[in-house]
């Protein structure tokens, strides 16, 4: 099995990873292809480097020709471009990424080299990572795309290695070759200048320090999670990345600590939004009424101001109810009088706490022994509530195997588990013995398997073989082969990391096998970040999961969009959920989440900014794009306070949470053509993360009454048929309306500075300013502008044939914009061009109907489950289903429940993702199937979609096409007395309306 990777470049559901490659290569614009050739000698200066008899010996590396402010420039066009703060000076070389954990950041910056060496000639990089398990993740990425990237690069030469301080023949090399090199190295191995051979002398390099060769090449630094590279206060990794002399540094993380000069974000609440990652449920399991016993957890021991405390968890009494809350206690502290009095804590006193790092603890005078952070005493059942996980998780897991393994979909679920000893520990003899927790799932394995609903799921199969055999744990391993706990604070134990994540690491694709009987993995902290598998669909951690970003990171491990047996990913949330089995309410772990999403990102939930539009793009008359501004963005945050959708501070009311989701939110007149972007910054700071309560997930059923009925018989025996499609378009007529679209677009414009005045004012409210005057746009005569490859750029924005593109290009008469702005006229030239295209598929579009025995199939809603949850869920007596599952609360809630009252309308059906009419755009699923019968005298029978707005132009290019495709679909079906009619609609009244 091999997994297949998208091209970003042509494939639009993975364009934001085109826009975050595109950020950065942007950053160099103006940059001619250039490198450096350097002679390796032993006189080390400027651009040369000397080893004795290696004068001969050129090394070649990468030369940066721009200057700042051009950087800074190219910088602040790229932030306006993604709705980001432009930055007002450039500080240091550093450029950030954000990108979800999950959407493919590692892809992002390997395809970010190829990018900055097609354009700009660069060889020379650097992957710099925090963890062995990263590194080995990094690697096993550029084995899979090997192929991949070859064959987009016309295999262009590269090659790619880890750094081993054992073999710095590979430093000379990656400093000597001409193509391009991409070294990937721990921060480990290269932050102790001491120890480390990186900065010693070698006569594998010629006796030179291998970190002066790669200081000559100028590398361009990709930093993987950086808030773990850099070093904390101290900044020792951050002090190894620049002794490294590169030309600039790419910090990529789903969880930045510093965001220096941001080119491109795509957060949390985007990646959720746009179905980029899967969707979260968390199934909970609290214990209720359990303080009978004096239960003591410590959470941490601190030193602060000369005071020694301890963080603990315990049972307080609260007027006439107990709840379990974290306090701080010292040495001397009684527990029975912090807990108000509750007896269970008699003569519990607090003795001695030490804060030392790593050798933190808590004494309590009625124990032998000490309290280590995580450790509980008086709690309930503990092995028995893990025992639960467990079997929760295994269940869960098997329902998810039953729905789709049939389409050829492995699932995994994942444990992590505080003690590896719990897991495997070893004999005196030495041989491996199963510990408490792999005992417990061999145990829970074969009950839950040997249930009458996974019947077809062990057909033939010896449970207890099977359960020995479908989990393995993945922990460091010692020189021994023993098992153990995870740390990476010394070469041994990177060395420990380094055999367990080989194995990890290769038998990827194997993992995903259906072959392979493997199926849940027992890890301790190994795979907390670095290993992603885009098939875990359940998390269980049996070990707590609340320390800063841990939640997040954790259940990154399971956010990847999954894949079927040939590689193929698979999207949407009918497939792609999250289970998480924790012992926090799902409407905690929600609020945590969301919190450490709150400290990651910045984004401020609830609260709306009166900055918050100033960085909305806005066309001007003379066709270019500048920012909204922070005057008129305030004006936009006064009319949602006045409009009562904001309070005094910001804060979001629920009346506009109403218009967000109804879709009915209006702005004054001067900001409509901004409306889009307004609402869609609001509806990130409006509501909360919608994580599914597992608890809450029901199956939903056919009601068989409605299904088998003579009305839906035949409301179903308009729609059901299947087409075949073919484009007929005029090549000339497609050329002519391209011509004349570029010549119709506004003008193209030279560069242009514009001065403002404004007066500062500083006050107790901080800095003031008001502008007060400003001049006319003045026009920049550039004549050093070097023209791009115009046919090869349009033919990759484009994909039409280089012959067209030459007659479009000389029929529109403005060729003289390339020369005065080449990169808007491509950019202008381009859109234009697509735009066409896509309204020449749509107009020259035939539908054919298939022969009769092409057909969805009444059965279908029988035999493909339907799953949902009570929150977006509607009891329906009319529809085929016994529940109506919406995604929208406003317009499809609203409908479906105007359907049940409206006495003309029959039946009904929402029509399931199965049901697609096919498109040259892509699939397409309409709405609703209803059947209306007029006073008893007539049926009438319509597949209806259900819109927002009723205007077309109020759509995307790529929706309203689809919905023209589905009118010509249905046309061609539509034979016989009474056909299905296609409509538009926001309401049933809109519905009732074409009776």
């Amino acid at each position: 099995m091999k997994i297949q990777f998208e091209n970003p470049y042509t494939d639009e559901r993975t364009s934001f990873q085109k826009d975050a490659i595109e950020a950065v290569c942007d950053l160099f614009h103006g940059q001619e292809i250039c490198r450096t050739e350097f002679t390796v000698t032993r006189d080390f200066a400027s651009d040369q480097l000397a080893l004795p008899g290696m004068q001969n010996e050129l090394g070649v590396g990468n030369r940066l020709q721009l200057l700042d402010d051009e950087l800074l420039a190219n910088l602040g066009i790229i932030q306006l471009r993604n709705g980001l703060a432009p930055s007002s000076t450039l500080a240091s070389g550093d450029f950030t990424v954000e990108m979800e954990t999950g959407t493919g950041k590692t892809y992002v910056y390997l395809r970010t080299i190829f990018e900055l060496n097609k354009r700009y000639g660069f060889t020379k990089f650097v992957i710099v990572v925090p963890s062995v398990a990263i590194k080995e993740g990094v690697y096993k990425t550029l084995q899979m795309t090997e192929e991949h990237f070859r064959s987009i690069y016309t295999n262009t030469p590269y090659e790619y290695f880890l750094y081993d301080s054992s073999k710095l023949g590979q430093v000379r090399n990656f400093a000597t070759s001409p193509n391009i090199q991409i070294m990937v190295v721990t921060v480990g191995a290269i932050n102790k200048k001491d120890v480390n051979n990186l900065y010693k002398d070698s006569e594998d390099t010629g006796g030179e320090k291998p970190i002066d060769l790669i200081k000559a090449t100028r590398p361009v630094l990709m930093v993987d999670e950086p808030q773990s590279v850099d070093g904390g206060l101290e900044g020792r990794g951050k002090e190894a990345l620049g002794a490294m002399n590169p030309l600039c540094t790419l910090r990529y993380s789903a969880t930045h600590v510093d965001k220096h000069n941001m080119v491109y974000r795509l957060d949390a609440v985007d990646a959720y939004e746009r179905k980029l990652v899967k969707q979260i449920e968390v199934a909970s399991l609290q214990v209720e009424g359990g303080h009978n016993k004096g239960y003591v957890k410590l959470l941490s021991t601190s030193n602060k101001r000369s005071s020694i405390t301890a963080k603990i968890e315990l049972d307080v009494q609260q007027l006439t109810i107990v709840n379990r809350m974290a306090v701080t206690v010292k040495a001397g502290d009684d527990l029975q009088q912090v807990s108000n009095g509750r007896a269970v804590y008699a003569d519990c006193l607090v003795q001695n706490i030490s804060c030392k790092a790593g050798e933190e603890f808590l004494e309590l005078s009625n124990l032998e022994k000490p309290l280590r952070p995580g450790e509980v005493i008086g709690d309930v059942a503990s092995d028995e509530i893990k025992r639960l996980m467990i079997r929760r998780t295994i269940e869960e897991h098997l329902d998810k195997e039953l729905r789709l393994r049939p389409r050829g979909i492995k699932v995994l679920s994942l444990f992590f588990i505080d003690r590896v000893e719990y897991y495997r520990s070893y004999n005196e003899q030495g041989e491996a013995v199963k510990g408490k927790y792999a005992l417990m799932f061999e145990e829970e394995y074969r009950k839950s398997a040997a249930k009458p609903k996974y019947h077809t799921l062990f057909h033939e199969v010896d449970l207890k073989s099977d359960a020995t055999e479908v989990h393995n744990g993945y922990f460091s391993i010692d020189k021994k082969g023993a098992w153990t706990d995870t740390a990476e604070n010394n070469q041994n134990n990177r060395e420990n990391a380094e055999r367990a994540y080989n194995l990890i690491m290769k038998e990827k694709e194997k993992l995903l096998s259906l072959e392979t009987k493997l199926k849940f993995i027992f890890s301790h902290s190994a795979l907390r970040e670095g290993w992603d598998n885009p098939n875990v669909f359940q998390i269980c951690a049996i070990r707590d999961i609340g320390t800063e970003r841990e939640r997040r990171q954790t259940i990154g491990r399971g956010l990847r969009l999954c894949v079927n047996q040939l590689g193929e990913r698979l999207r949407g949330f009918d497939i792609n959920t999250l289970t998480v089995i924790a012992t926090e309410g799902y409407e905690q772990f929600a609020e945590n989440l969301q919190k450490e999403i709150e400290q990651d990102t910045g984004i401020r939930f609830g609260i709306v900014e009166k900055h918050q539009f100033a960085v909305i793009p806005v066309k001007d008359e003379q066709g270019g794009t500048t920012a909204l501004g922070i005057t008129q963005s305030e004006a936009i945050w006064t009319y949602l306070k006045e409009a009562g959708y904001v309070d005094a501070r910001g804060k979001v009311q629920d009346a506009l949470r109403t218009v967000l989701k109804e879709d009915t939110l209006q702005l004054p007149k001067e900001f409509e053509p901004q409306l889009p972007e307004v609402k869609s910054i609001l509806k990130k700071l409006a509501g909360k993360l919608d994580i599914k309560n597992a608890d809450e997930r029901i199956l939903i059923k056919t009601r068989q009454a409605v299904l088998h009925s003579e009305e839906f018989q035949a409301l179903w025996d308009r729609i059901k048929h299947k087409t075949t499609y073919r484009v007929q378009f005029d090549n000339e007529n497609l050329i002519i309306q391209c011509i004349k679209a570029i010549r119709d677009c506004p003008p193209i414009t030279k560069t242009r500075v514009q001065i403002r005045k404004a007066d500062l004012a500083i006050g107790r409210g901080g800095v003031l300013s008001e502008e007060t005057a400003a001049t006319a746009p003045i026009t920049i005569e550039e004549t050093d502008i070097e023209l791009p490859d115009l046919l090869t750029d349009l033919q990759d924005k484009t994909h039409l044939t280089r012959r067209s593109l030459v007659r479009i290009l000389t029929g529109c008469s403005r060729l003289d914009d390339f020369k005065h702005n080449p990169q808007q006229f491509i950019e202008i030239a381009s859109e234009s061009i697509n735009r066409v295209k896509r309204l020449a598929l749509v107009d020259g579009i035939k539908y054919q109907r298939l022969g009769n025995e092409y057909y969805y199939a009444q059965e279908l809603f029988e035999q493909e489950e339907l799953t949902g949850y009570l929150k977006n869920c509607l009891e329906a007596k009319k529809s085929v289903y016994e529940h109506v599952v919406y995604d929208s609360p406003g317009v499809e809630r609203t409908f479906a429940e105007d359907l049940e009252k409206n006495e003309a309308v029959k039946v009904y059906a929402k029509l399931p993702g199965w049901f697609k009419v096919p498109t040259p755009l892509g699939s397409y699923n309409p709405d609703w199937a209803v059947l209306v019968d007029k006073e008893g005298v007539e049926r009438l029978y319509f597949v209806v979609e259900t819109k927002g707005s009723m205007f077309t132009e109020d759509l995307r290019d790529k929706e309203s096409a689809k919905i023209e495709c589905g009118k010509v679909h249905f046309k061609a079906i539509a034979v016989g007395e009474d056909p299905a009619k296609y409509v538009v609609a926001r309401t049933v009244d809109d519905l009732m309306s074409h009776c």
